[in-house]
């Protein structure tokens, strides 16, 4: 992975107290599963790889897990340590994966909640792999914006804002419906495949769902990694357009639907 897509991962780090505030969380059941499936009791040692401001992090704990979050983003990382003050069993260390130090440390599980794209693989899965016990898992939890036919949908309904201000932009696209990409769903998903260090992947998806108001809407937008990277005086028109057109054309209330999902795999016997 190149030095601007770790750049590009930094940018939610601009941004931490929004980025806690509107992106979506992870459902409870979620990590229920991933319990059975892995065979995580309390007390289990988790690692968890770029934290943001403790999402997902909150719900390791809650399972009576022994947490190390890892997060690279020195405010990320401050404000995810407001956050889970008082929390037992979670320690926020700041470091990328790549760099931290594991000082010898060993987990029954690691677990990636919308941040394992951002992680070198060619560094990342044998780091991975290093830092489990024999037997762990390693989980890779995400999010995809999906749409419901038949239901308005807020880029459907602002295309024509998005090329006005950023023509041509690659990011701009219509997202899936659910059927689309439940069929896309095996294997580790759309980050580099670990090879023979980790055993075949179980998937899982969970439909969830934020409503939103116009000036909630632009909001998560600003938090998303395809508008933190448009120059401020594109980004801000753009998204004040975005908020005026869903208050007078959508009534002010829009859904924003995912499907979060569940990779996980068990670390392999490597011979040799």
């Amino acid at each position: 992975m190149g030095a601007d897509r770790r750049a590009l991962g930094r940018v939610f780090n601009e941004v931490p107290e929004l980025y806690d505030r509107v992106r979506p969380g992870y459902p409870d059941e979620l990590f229920a599963d991933l319990a059975d499936l892995a065979g995580l009791p309390a007390g289990s040692a988790v690692l968890e790889v770029g934290c943001g401001t403790g999402q997902a992090t909150r719900s390791l704990a809650g399972r009576g897990w022994r947490v190390t979050a890892v997060e690279p983003g020195a405010e990320l990382a401050t404000l995810a340590r407001q956050r889970l003050a008082g929390t037992p069993g979670v320690e926020v260390e700041t470091s990328t994966f790549e760099r931290w130090d594991d000082r010898g440390r060993r987990y029954d599980a690691l677990v990636a909640a919308s941040s394992w794209h951002w992680v070198d693989p060619a560094v990342g899965w044998p780091r991975a792999y290093q830092v489990l016990r024999p037997g762990g898992w390693a989980a890779l939890l995400g999010h995809v914006v999906v749409r419901r036919p038949g239901e308005p949908e807020v880029y459907a309904e602002t295309a024509d804002l998005h090329e006005r201000f950023s023509p041509g932009n690659p990011d701009w696209g219509h997202p899936p419906t659910e059927d689309q990409v439940r069929a896309t769903g095996a294997g580790w998903g759309q980050v580099e495949d670990p090879g023979p260090l980790f055993g075949p992947t179980t998937v899982r998806w969970y439909p969830t769902v934020q409503w939103f108001d116009g000036a909630g809407f632009a909001d998560l937008l600003r938090s998303l990694s395809p508008y933190r990277r448009l120059p401020a005086d594109v980004r801000e028109p753009l998204l004040d357009a975005v908020a005026d057109r869903i208050r007078t054309r959508l009534g002010d209330r829009v859904p924003r639907r995912h499907l979060t999902v569940l990779r996980a795999g068990r670390r392999a016997v490597v011979p040799g």
